[in-house]
């Protein structure tokens, strides 16, 4: 971002460490969405509007609509409420506190319901969906159970290197150079390397090692000016290629659930990059919804700053500035097939 001091970045490339890992555990109570974005539409306007304060080993800073937590190894990781995209979309939901958990229920005009279970602070829990015979089938659940606790400190899973059997190309799909096939191909492929569990949803948005196990799509048709998160209309219909695979997929499969993950190039702070990168993620995911339809409950969304550069460079760079669509069904079910 134009003007922002470069951030010390000695350390950060690989993602968060085991060390980070039980100090973001610690942080777990902290999750954003405590603030609505409340009319934030400008890098300015978060970063004048942050909060910190110290809670344990870990720092916690509030911005409009998300939180970001600081380990003392200088590790970071960004949250949101996982049910704001519904809101902000203008879906027909309501919400209810039961016990210590916000339950969150959207509507479809089909008669079916997404219901969204978070804690107090916004974590999801678990979201499903309810036909309207009563069935209800569970879409994503973010509950460990391999730990005496629901919460638990080490978030960050190492696995080795998965094995590559197909050419690069094929495993990280540029959309500017793909067609509708090799897209819906990529995004339904089963893992590259057995998944050795299931996994929480946590677990794979701060897994590098994990996600690695899923081909995915960089929507470079995308680039965003640099401190923005806003998608430009004649971009916007540049998704299209992008949901007809999506749905394609989810007409198959509905339970598939799909992680539009976004990235900043190298300049700016490292806070700044976090924040913009995850709204980022979040307006793609939006629009994939409002203008192709494609259902909310199969998309989550994550940002990882400039943690994953495409372009090697830490100048301005376009490239950098993008968002990368992955399949995470797999990882969430424990499924193996290849």
């Amino acid at each position: 971002m134009p003007g922002q001091p470069a951030p010390d970045r000695q350390g950060r490339r690989g993602g968060i460490g085991l060390g980070g890992a039980a100090a973001i555990g610690l942080g777990a109570a902290a999750i954003g969405g405590i603030m609505a974005t409340q009319g934030a539409s400008r890098l300015d306007d978060i970063r004048s509007r942050r909060e910190e304060r110290r809670e344990g080993d870990v720092t916690i800073i509030r911005e409009p609509g998300r939180t970001i937590i600081r380990g003392d190894d200088d590790r970071v990781i960004i949250r949101r409420d996982e049910t704001q995209r519904f809101r902000d979309l203008g879906l027909d939901t309501r919400s209810e506190r039961r016990g210590d958990e916000n339950v969150t229920i959207y509507n479809r005009p089909d008669g079916t319901q997404i219901v969204t279970v978070t804690d107090a602070e916004g974590r999801l829990i678990r979201r499903s969906r309810r036909e309207r015979d009563g069935g209800e089938f569970v879409i994503i659940d973010n509950v460990r159970r391999d730990g005496p606790q629901a919460r638990f400190a080490e978030e960050v899973v190492e696995l080795p290197p998965p094995p590559l059997r197909i050419p690069r190309e094929r495993y990280i799909v540029d959309a500017e150079r793909a067609d509708e096939r090799l897209i819906y191909e990529t995004i339904t492929a089963p893992p590259v390397a057995p998944v050795p569990r299931r996994y929480t949803l946590d677990e794979v948005r701060y897994s590098p090692d994990l996600r690695a196990h899923m081909r995915s799509v960089d929507i470079d048709t995308i680039n965003f000016d640099s401190g923005s998160w806003a998608v430009t209309p004649d971009q916007a219909g540049r998704l299209r290629v992008i949901a007809d695979a999506v749905r394609q997929a989810v007409e198959r499969a509905p339970n598939e659930v799909f992680m539009v993950e976004g990235h900043t190039d190298a300049i700016g702070s490292d806070l700044d990059n976090l924040s913009l990168s995850d709204r980022r993620a979040q307006s793609v995911a939006e629009i994939l919804t409002r203008d192709f339809g494609i259902p909310a409950e199969n998309l989550t969304t994550q940002g990882y700053g400039e943690q994953y550069l495409k372009v090697q460079t830490q100048g301005d760079s376009r490239e950098n500035r993008r968002v990368t669509l992955r399949r995470i069904t797999p990882l969430l079910t424990g499924q193996n097939q290849q």
